[in-house]
C-alpha cells in the first residue's frame, strides 16, 4: 500500500510542477502509468501575498493549516508544500498539523549534503532569501550558504512575482537568474537552490554556471519515496 500524498499549494505554476512530477515519475518506481494517490488544495494566492505583506506569519499559518485540515479530511496520509517562501510559518502551525510533513528545506539540503557541496547561494522570492528556511536548514548539517545582494534579491523577487507564477518566462527573466548565478559562482559557491518553486520553469542544470537543487522536484521525488515506504 502506498501512502497518500497531501499537496498544500500556494502558487498554481509550482503547485502544478509538483504534481506533475509525483505522477509522471511515478511509473519508474511502481510501473506503468502508476502513481501514489494525490490530493492538492490551494486557497487564492492573494489571501498568502497579503499576510507575507503585512509580515503576518500567524495568518500565513492559519491558510496553510486550513488546506491541511482539507487534505486529512480527503484522506492524505501525509503533507508537503512545494513553495519556500510561506515555509516561515512551518513552526507556527506544525504542532497543530493534523498530519505530518515533509519540510522543502530539508529535503534540499539533505541532497545538497548527500551531493558533496559545500557552499550554496540561494535564490527565491525577497521574503525567502530574508528569512532563516534555508540558513537554519543549512547550518544544521554544517553547510554554508550565500545570499544574492539586495539588488539581485529585489530584481529576482520581481521576476517570480510579476512574471513567473502568471507562466510567463522571458528571456530576459533567464539572463538576469543566470547573472545572479554567477555572481554566486564568484564567491565560490559550488551549487545553487532554486529557492522557489517556478524557477525551475526557466534555470536548469543546462543553462546555469553552478548545478542546481530544484526544490521543486526534489520535494515531489521526496514525497515519491516516503509514499512508497522507501524512507520508512
Amino acid at each position: 500500500m502506498t501512502l497518500h500524498i497531501g499537496i498544500v499549494g500556494c502558487s498554481a505554476e509550482g503547485a502544478a510542477l509538483c504534481y506533475r512530477t509525483i505522477c509522471s515519475e511515478g511509473a519508474a518506481l511502481l510501473g506503468p502509468h502508476a502513481h501514489p494517490e494525490v490530493s492538492l488544495h490551494t486557497p487564492s494566492l492573494a489571501e498568502y501575498v497579503a499576510c507575507l505583506d503585512h509580515g503576518d506569519l500567524v495568518g500565513v499559518a492559519d491558510l496553510m493549516l486550513a488546506s491541511a485540515h482539507k487534505l486529512a479530511s480527503a484522506g492524505a496520509d501525509f503533507l508537503i508544500c512545494p513553495d519556500n517562501t510561506i515555509h516561515q510559518a512551518f513552526s507556527l502551525l506544525a504542532g497543530r498539523s493534523p498530519r505530518p510533513w515533509l519540510h522543502i528545506a530539508e529535503v534540499v539540503a539533505a541532497e545538497a549534503q548527500r551531493r558533496g557541496y559545500h557552499r550554496l547561494g540561494l535564490t527565491g522570492t525577497a521574503w525567502l532569501v530574508d528569512s532563516e528556511v534555508y540558513p537554519e536548514a543549512l547550518d544544521r548539517i554544517g553547510l554554508e550558504w550565500r545570499r544574492p545582494s539586495a539588488a539581485n534579491r529585489d530584481l529576482t523577487s520581481r521576476i517570480i512575482m510579476d512574471e513567473l507564477v502568471y507562466g510567463k518566462f522571458g528571456r530576459d527573466s533567464v539572463l538576469t537568474f543566470q547573472r545572479v548565478i554567477d555572481d554566486f559562482k564568484i564567491q565560490g559557491c559550488d551549487a545553487v537552490i532554486l529557492g522557489c518553486t517556478e524557477i525551475p520553469l526557466i534555470i536548469d542544470d543546462d543553462n546555469s554556471a553552478l548545478p542546481t537543487l530544484d526544490s521543486t522536484r526534489l520535494l515531489a521525488r521526496a514525497a515519491l519515496r516516503h509514499a512508497i515506504g522507501e524512507d520508512r
